[in-house]
């Protein structure tokens, strides 16, 4: 018997890191598991069940530190999950993002072979994800998550990445980060952009109606129901190296900002083109009621402000023109930067490893998170500019074309800033399914 799609959010079976913002600042980190032995498994999944914090009580003891669990493919493999339960879910989840290189993008020194192990192999079954405002807090979480996998031998952490968010929001290129949220039906948590109706929860949940009127269900339902997919990229940012091609394509310090901005679609303070296409405004970048609140057609339909290959407007067009419906390809987009920022002014790179873990979350993982990547970042069809890319996190052979007046710029040849050191694409299963996968029979 399948529950009502058309009913409320069950947000107490849904983990809190689906629905809910990150607190800013705060620190997190991430660490992998191989589960060595099914028993064993069985039961890191029944203890997960009781630390993982829903999204029903933002006002909980646990509201701001909250601790995720997700499993690749392999790790429901792992469990013993039944080849029936298994069939049921999405061909790109079962395949995994290694295998999905070539469609996302991730050749050359971005392909499987270099990533950093054992991320996209067979030996990451479970990811745990804590989060917290300091270091203070966040040490408390993982005491508690510690508990769910302390003394199991059958499960052996493999992996782990510490990453933050600064007071500032911003990412190692420098840019405000976190600013787009889409509103979800159900879930009594507001969008950021006022002008964009909530997207059904179906198309962030599974178990409920999408965009599309569908519903997307598992056997048994259970295992599916409240849950949701997530995928994890571990990005490096080439930071002294896009300083020095700013610096190179620019006539003066204003210029390399300005420049910075048309690739980006904001400026560093967060601060779009649409509402201030000339000069940066930090207090209207710091402002959430208004930072996110523009459209793209209404008055910029040729992208004189923002340009149409900008990484924002590729990565949400809104509602410009273009091939396709931009609301069956809205994502939950979450990032949180690891390593040391490299100093202001600095553009000889150090050689630290600093980037971004990008978290993905959506129901559709192929309509969705694949079809960004392929489709609006590494192709510029869709919008009339043929096979030009992402100016800031494109693949490789980037071309760039800042439309103005009397006469177009256009830029060739920009070199790769995102490199992927590897990921995974996971299942972040509703609470009520942790504790159906601990039951498992073999």
């Amino acid at each position: 018997m399948f529950a009502d799609p058309n009913s409320e959010l069950e947000l107490d079976d849904i983990q809190s890191g689906v629905l809910r913002p990150r607190p800013t600042p705060y620190v997190a980190t991430y660490i992998g598991f191989r589960i060595d032995d099914r028993n064993t498994g069985r039961e890191l999944m029944r203890r997960a069940s009781q630390v993982v914090t829903s999204a029903a009580n933002p006002n909980s003891p646990l509201a701001d530190t909250w601790v995720s669990v997700a499993l690749t493919f392999k790790g429901l493999e792992a469990l013993g999950v039944p080849p029936e339960s298994l069939e049921s879910l999405p061909w790109e989840f079962r395949q995994g993002m290694a295998a999905r290189a070539k469609e996302l993008g991730d050749a050359g020194e971005s392909a499987p072979e270099h990533w950093e192990e054992p991320l996209g192999s067979s030996e990451l079954h479970v990811v745990l994800v804590a989060v917290s405002p300091d270091e203070q807090r966040l040490e408390a979480a993982l005491d508690r998550a510690r508990e769910t996998y302390r003394n199991m031998p059958g499960i052996k952490a493999i992996w782990r990445q510490n990453c933050h968010a600064l007071p500032t929001e911003t990412e190692p290129f420098g840019f405000r980060d976190g600013i787009s949220h889409p509103a979800i039906e159900g879930s009594g948590i507001p969008g950021s952009n006022p002008q964009e109706r909530p997207l059904k929860a179906g198309e962030f949940v599974l178990g409920y109606r999408d965009e599309l009127g569908g519903v997307q269900r598992t056997e048994p339902e259970i295992l599916g129901r409240n849950g949701t997919y997530v995928v994890f990229r571990k990005l490096h940012q080439r930071v002294a190296a896009f300083r020095q091609y700013l610096k190179a394509n620019s006539a003066s310090v204003e210029d390399e900002e300005l420049l910075a901005a048309k690739m980006m679609g904001r400026w560093r303070s967060g601060a779009p083109l649409a509402l201030c296409p000339f000069h940066d405004n930090a207090e209207l970048g710091a402002d959430p009621r208004r930072n996110n609140d523009f459209l793209f057609e209404a008055d910029d339909p040729a992208g004189f402000k923002t340009p149409g290959g900008s990484h924002i407007r590729r990565c949400n067009p809104r509602d410009a023109g273009i091939a396709g419906v931009t609301r069956l390809h809205r994502m939950i987009r979450r990032g949180t930067a690891y390593g040391p920022p490299l100093p202001e002014g600095i553009t000889v790179d150090d050689g630290a490893d600093r980037g971004l873990m990008f978290a993905f979350v959506g129901a559709h993982i192929g309509r969705q998170f694949e079809f960004v990547q392929s489709q609006w970042i590494n192709d510029g069809i869709f919008f009339g500019a043929g096979a030009d890319k992402d100016p800031i996190a494109g693949s490789d052979q980037i071309n760039f074309t800042l439309p103005r007046r009397p006469v177009r710029r256009r830029l060739q040849g920009i070199p790769r800033f995102v490199v992927t050191r590897g990921g995974e694409y996971c299942f972040m299963p509703g609470l009520r399914a942790l504790r159906w996968l601990s039951k498992l029979e073999t």
